[in-house]
């Protein structure tokens, strides 16, 4: 039994050294603005990323890593004898699935598996996570599978934008569409459902929103443990910080991430976005 290398894609929000720890893979979205292509966190990172952000009166759009980009690495995993599973972000997000299952092509004696997370940032990373400490274990592709699988029935995402400007403008709104044109101090509290974005309600300042973002993960959660929860914050620092502390006292997890959004969900999400990952019950 070949062991499994897990693929996945820069919005996932995991921390550079436990990828490096895991050996997970990444792929890497496109930025694009004006006349000039980034490779989302190797050629701009996040702080950079809002910063011209709020200085620029041009508005970037994004791209999906590119079937080179995904040939590139499973050429290499496969040399080194892998087994590959890419867990990628949500296909009603993004191309990057069909990018992936493109470059699959090129490989027929392989075994290339693609899973699509139906998330993104770090509800993508639990899962992702899940596989890949699976697979350092010693799983084989079916059981990496299986992990995911119940990773992402027990994990997701709910979050709070500044505005729904950006992701009315990248084409990402979904279900909070139903909010636009709505009173601008209204703030709506999102979440990602079966892979697209979706609205929960309005409420009526942030701080009132993000404690209802709160009572909505606890309602997710219910009373399954082990708890794992993920911070996001775009360009707000100190108020993830704050909300991290907040979820450490509730839930009590037995890991947490603190992550920025990265420059090609911060396209979509826009700045001051909060947010909160959280995986139960494995």
């Amino acid at each position: 039994m070949n062991k499994v290398a897990i693929i996945t894609d820069s919005t996932v929000s995991i921390p550079d050294e436990t990828l490096q720890e895991l050996n997970i893979n990444l792929v890497h979205q496109i930025l694009i603005w004006g006349d000039q292509s980034y490779l989302d966190l190797i050629d701009i990172q996040p702080e950079a990323f809002y910063k011209r952000l709020s200085e620029n009166k041009t508005n970037p759009t994004t791209s999906q890593a590119t079937v080179p980009d995904f040939k590139q690495v499973y050429s290499r995993l496969i040399d080194e004898g892998y087994d590959v599973l890419n867990i990628l972000l949500s296909h009603k997000l993004s191309g990057t699935i069909q990018s992936a299952t493109q470059a699959r092509e090129y490989f027929p004696g392989a075994n290339i598996e693609i899973f699509d997370s139906l998330a993104t940032s770090l509800a993508m990373g639990w899962q992702v996570l899940a596989a890949a400490r699976a697979a350092k274990d010693g799983a084989g592709m079916k059981d990496c599978l299986a992990v995911a699988e119940k990773a992402r029935a027990n994990s997701g995402v709910v979050f709070v934008v500044d505005t729904l400007e950006f992701l009315h403008r990248g084409g990402r709104i979904g279900g909070a569409a139903r909010f636009l044109g709505t009173a601008l101090n209204l703030k709506p509290v999102l979440e990602l459902v079966d892979g697209k974005i979706e609205a929960i309600e309005r409420v009526p300042t942030q701080r009132k929103a993000l404690n209802r973002m709160i009572e909505v993960v606890k309602e997710r959660i219910a009373d399954r443990t082990p708890v794992k929860i993920g911070i996001l914050n775009a360009n707000v620092p100190e108020k993830g910080h704050h909300l991290e502390a907040q979820c450490k006292q509730l839930f009590q997890p037995d890991e947490m991430i603190f992550s920025p959004v990265s420059p090609v969900i911060g396209t979509h999400a826009g700045p001051g976005t909060l947010g909160i990952a959280y995986m139960a019950g494995m």
